[in-house]
């Protein structure tokens, strides 16, 4: 319902349990409009789920899946084969091991409904094999993801990568970890990037303030994707001989007609010098991400929704709440 009424963008189904998945379903046919039998002919749905590997799947996944690709909804499933844990210590055994797990339960979801729409996760990592922790933004991890982005590629299935870390809390471990993991989704070609905010702690926790400094590494990748003009206007020329030698273009006509759109602007970076920053309080990257998610969740205003559909996913709820009562959860 949260997802609803909150959110304007596809949202996810429960990984775990048939009655979830039919709910998720029933409640998704409200908010488009139409029947749940039409709704399997557009997919708008998706669960991500996982194979408790080594080439285990437990029965409430499975009801999971079953329910979502005999509904034609997309299942992302991911096997979680950690080296030297889940998975063989070599990345070439755990890639093996991943491509298996996942290809089996694409096949189950292809015999279930021909043509319903998988996606081949990727979540292979290594562990601290002294204490036997998952990590995660490592070399090993970044190896694992283009390999599973080549391999997606090879058999023409879309594939899922996450930006994940290992940190126990906001800081430069959590930054550099979910920059390395991002850096891999984004030039793997990789479909959907799961976790890509606010994941901490091997996904052990969440963090608003994490939200904050991974929105602003997604916003640079969009920036940074975007296409480069070598226009003539773009190149300048005239601009360039118009300053004279030694000069500064701060006051060209070139630039005074483009500086506010001419660069990204960060959501959280502070560019001013040290002594700017001290006399403005000190407060480093986390504390002005903690200022921006309270400034979001202050501004906030959900997006428009027909009354008729808030109405009708509330009556829903409340009548599937009564049903489930004293029910125990799978």
């Amino acid at each position: 319902q949260a997802h609803i009424e909150c959110a304007d963008t596809v949202w996810a189904a429960r990984g775990i349990g048939g009655v979830q998945a039919e709910d998720a379903i029933a409640m998704s046919a409200i908010e488009h409009g139409c029947t749940v039998e039409e709704l399997a002919s557009r997919p708008t749905l998706m669960t991500v789920t996982n194979v408790n590997s080594p080439r285990r799947v437990d029965a409430e996944i499975l009801d999971n899946i079953m329910v979502m690709a005999g509904h034609g909804q997309c299942v992302v499933i991911t096997p979680f084969t950690l080296m030297g844990a889940m998975a063989p210590v070599t990345l070439a055994g755990a890639l093996a091991q991943q491509t298996a797990e996942g290809l089996g339960i694409i096949a189950l979801c292809q015999l279930l409904r021909p043509g319903a729409p998988c996606v081949l996760g990727g979540f292979t990592s290594n562990v601290d094999m002294r204490s036997g922790s998952p990590a995660f933004g490592t070399p090993e991890y970044l190896h694992a993801v283009f390999a599973s982005a080549q391999i997606g590629r090879r058999l023409r299935i879309p594939v899922r990568t996450s930006a994940v870390n290992a940190s126990p809390t906001v800081d430069a471990q959590s930054t550099y970890e979910s920059a390395f993991s991002l850096q891999a989704a984004v030039l793997s070609h990789s479909h959907l990037i799961n976790h890509a905010a606010g994941w901490l702690e091997g996904g052990l926790s969440a963090s608003l303030e994490k939200i904050v400094v991974d929105a602003e590494l997604l916003r640079n990748w969009a920036e940074i994707l975007k296409p480069v003009s070598f226009s003539d206007d773009d190149l300048a020329v005239d601009a360039i001989k118009a300053v004279a030698a030694g000069g500064h273009f701060f006051g060209s006509p070139h630039t005074l007609a483009r500086y506010q759109t001419a660069f990204y602007r960060p959501l959280l970076s502070d560019w001013s010098s040290f002594e700017s920053w001290t006399q403005a309080g000190a407060h480093d990257a986390t504390a002005r991400a903690t200022a921006i998610w309270k400034k979001v969740l202050a501004d906030y205003v959900p997006p428009p929704l027909d009354p008729a559909v808030s109405e009708a996913i509330a009556a829903y709820v409340a009548t599937r709440k009564g049903a489930l009562e004293g029910t125990s959860p799978a």
